[in-house]
């Protein structure tokens, strides 16, 4: 078993959107406004720092430390223009809230601006609170709902009349698209989910495979992920035509990452895809050949309920 149980918290950062956490009314001021007047937008909003936009278009921010240290070098009253920065920090509304997660906790800020991809619009302002009461809320629906814990799987392969019986699954990834980054791993995580798995076997899969979804995205040309779902197993097998990996055993530590700049300014390329996928697996297996591929492989054994109630796992071998 991997060393540690994902938890629904985790799985929930992969799977709720920042359109769905962000606060969507979002105070603005433009580049003209006083900084004398910022102390009052700031307190009557209760808020700690804003958006600066100019004919619809972000153009800055500006914070209560720009405010303080203004204040403190004791200059004259001047435009928020002067005083706001200038390159901004943002995430996407499309994007998993586990891009937003990171970037926060990287760069150390209190709040990021929400650009509609399509557009490059503000559409919203995410901070630490938001994705705290964006997870809660997701929580609350999900425990309405009640996640199934039923042993339906297992029926559906004990009424197939064969020997042995396998559903395969088969999911292509195109390199670059960050537009859709996550998209074949909420596919297959819907489909096991109608297929009545315990729900720590769909969120372990389904984090596995968006980690290995996001590396074929961001490292190569793109690629092809296959699940393929048997009793007690599923395996998912991940391959690629990309430039390979020179050094595999320093590419599974923790935090080493190869990705340019560009791809962590979109908040990717962290250096934990592999790690985790990892934590997810009961089994992994990573070949690579520099200038030819990589082929990852991944069982995670299936768990579910025997006839008292207790979870089990289906296999252990």
């Amino acid at each position: 078993m991997p060393s540690e149980e994902v938890t629904k918290v985790t799985e929930m950062v992969y799977e709720v959107l920042v359109r769905e956490a962000m606060t969507k009314e979002v105070m603005v001021v433009g580049p003209s406004t006083p900084m004398r007047e910022l102390r009052e937008i700031l307190r009557v909003n209760r808020i700690s720092g804003t958006p600066v936009v100019e004919e619809g278009a972000l153009v800055g921010i500006v914070s209560m430390e720009d405010f303080i240290r203004w204040l403190a070098d004791g200059s004259p009253d001047c435009l928020v223009v002067e005083k706001m920065t200038r390159e901004v920090r943002t995430v996407h509304d499309d994007e998993p809230l586990v891009v937003a997660v990171n970037k926060i906790e990287r760069l150390g800020f209190g709040r990021l601006p929400v650009l509609e991809r399509s557009s490059g619009r503000l559409v919203g302002v995410i901070t630490k609170g938001d994705i705290i009461r964006g997870l809660l809320k997701k929580l609350e629906v999900d425990y309405r709902r009640a996640e199934v814990r039923g042993s339906r799987s297992r029926h559906i392969f004990e009424d197939i009349a064969a020997d042995k019986s396998t559903l395969v699954l088969e999911y292509r990834v195109r390199g670059g698209d960050f537009a859709r980054g996550g998209a074949s791993a909420s596919a297959l995580k819907t489909t096991l989910r109608r297929l009545g798995l315990h729900p720590q076997t769909t969120r372990r899969v389904a984090i596995a495979t968006y980690e290995a979804e996001m590396n074929l995205i961001v490292f190569t040309e793109g690629g092809r992920i296959t699940a393929r779902v048997a009793p007690g197993r599923i395996r998912l097998r991940v391959e690629d035509r990309g430039p390979g990996i020179p050094d595999v055993e320093r590419a599974m530590q923790p935090g080493f990452s190869t990705a340019p700049d560009w791809v962590r300014e979109l908040g990717f390329g962290a250096g934990m895809g592999l790690p985790n996928i990892q934590k997810c697996a009961d089994r992994m297996r990573l070949d690579s050949k520099v200038g030819k591929g990589t082929r990852l492989e991944v069982d995670i054994l299936t768990e579910q309920q025997d006839d008292t109630g207790r979870d089990r796992a289906e296999a252990r071998a």
